[in-house]
């Protein structure tokens, strides 16, 4: 079902070998894939990782970002006016915690490393934020929403989206305009029990009557909690998950006649969704802090350059995992122009990052995160089979 532009390799351990990636279709699960680049300006050799899911239920996500960031790295190369010529090394987490070290040791292990892209979700990102820290290794993440990452001391931590303190309220907002009752189911992920909260505080806040319930994301019968979901009389349900899950919880509620507002955060709004879905997913809606590059004004040249080297056109976080990959670049160009290039230096240009990107103008605050007042939570609903945006979630009927 998905095209993936890597070359699988198994996990032997932590000091799995890399190996140089390539443009293939793969149906391989787990591994870790290895770097790729395409000319350069000569030089030195410095290397971007990208850490994020490239295979398992949820890998869609993962491809948007790397391919983004693929085209950010052969873009920069092709230019001819680096000095240096720049790499971007793949590491598979498959999305799960738990492989996230085995990833993060790839990425270590190559000197030329500079910083990294990722790791996409949150328990991720929890679980390798302070190996990353400790190395000096700079993260520019483009997607990891957990409102707590931010606060968890990894000393390198930098985020181009909004997070669910932002995004959460906005989609609880949406929702109080239009419900009395809201039924908020999470799959007890870092990134799912993070978004629930915040709709949560929100909705209550508004007034909201709030009825919650946590499914392990493992579960593959939706049955039983759409059946709750009804029984209960909510006026609209949240899902806080991922979209392979999403897809079989909405097509559940579709089979037991479920009549409500339908409605899902950023880890919902992908192809996986949509085609898992089917027509039970059309009228669903998604809150996302992340751009539509295909009717954006400001992407325009991304989009159709996106397009053309993979045939497709960008989806969820390939526009914020792009404006990540040239952060990064550009610290590596700064940091070459002050003299010396070392993940230290590489970070600290990092730091400074006053940057307008495709999403908009990008500036960190002291914790990593957005400056406040910074990027968007869009709306997005799902129409005869595909997602189409809504634009800003604050100005949506």
């Amino acid at each position: 079902m998905r095209t993936r532009n890597l070359v699988s390799v198994a996990v032997l351990g932590l000091a799995a070998t890399t190996a140089l990636g390539a443009c293939s279709n793969s149906n391989d699960s787990g591994g870790l894939s290895g770097g790729s680049s395409s000319g350069g300006g000569g030089g030195a050799t410095y290397t971007v990782a990208f850490e994020g899911p490239l295979s398992g239920d949820n890998a869609q996500l993962g491809i948007n970002e790397v391919n983004a960031a693929q085209l950010a790295v052969d873009q920069a190369n092709q230019k001819g006016d680096l000095g240096f010529t720049l790499k971007l090394l793949k590491a598979d987490d498959v999305g799960d915690p738990s492989k996230a070290p085995a990833a993060a040791a790839q990425i270590l292990q190559d000197n030329t490393v500079m910083g990294v892209i990722g790791p996409s979700f949150s328990g991720t990102t929890k679980a390798v934020g302070k190996t990353f820290g400790d190395a000096g290794l700079a993260i520019v993440n483009p997607s990891a929403s957990n409102g707590t990452l931010q606060t968890l001391g990894f000393k390198t931590w930098h985020r181009v989206n909004p997070n669910d303190f932002a995004e959460g309220p906005a989609a609880a907002d949406w929702l109080a305009k239009k419900a009395k009752k809201v039924f908020v189911v999470d799959d007890l992920s870092d990134y799912g029990s993070g978004v629930a909260a915040a709709v949560i505080k929100e909705l209550k806040a508004k007034g909201v009557t709030v009825q919650h319930q946590g499914v392990d994301a493992k579960t593959t019968d939706y049955g039983a909690i759409s059946q709750t979901v009804k029984n209960s009389g909510a006026d609209a349900v949240f899902y806080a998950g991922y979209d392979a899950q999403g897809a079989l919880f909405t097509k559940a509620l579709t089979a037991v006649g479920y009549k409500g507002i339908r409605m899902a955060g950023n880890g919902v709004k992908s192809s996986v969704f949509t085609e898992g879905a089917g027509a039970a997913g059309n009228g669903f809606y998604f809150s996302c802090g992340c751009q539509d590059a295909t009717v954006a004004p400001s992407a325009k040249d991304f989009t159709a350059a996106y397009q053309k080297m993979f045939n497709t056109p960008p989806s969820t976080y390939s526009p914020e995992a792009y404006d990540a990959t040239n952060i990064l670049i550009n610290a590596i160009k700064a940091a070459k122009a002050a003299g010396s290039v070392t993940r230290a230096t590489v970070n600290e240009q990092v730091n400074k990052t006053d940057y307008e990107g495709i999403t908009g103008h990008i500036k960190f605050g002291t914790d990593g995160d957005l400056a406040k007042g910074s990027g968007t939570v869009n709306l997005y609903e799902q129409k005869d089979g595909k997602i189409v945006s809504l634009g800003d979630i604050t100005k949506a009927s």
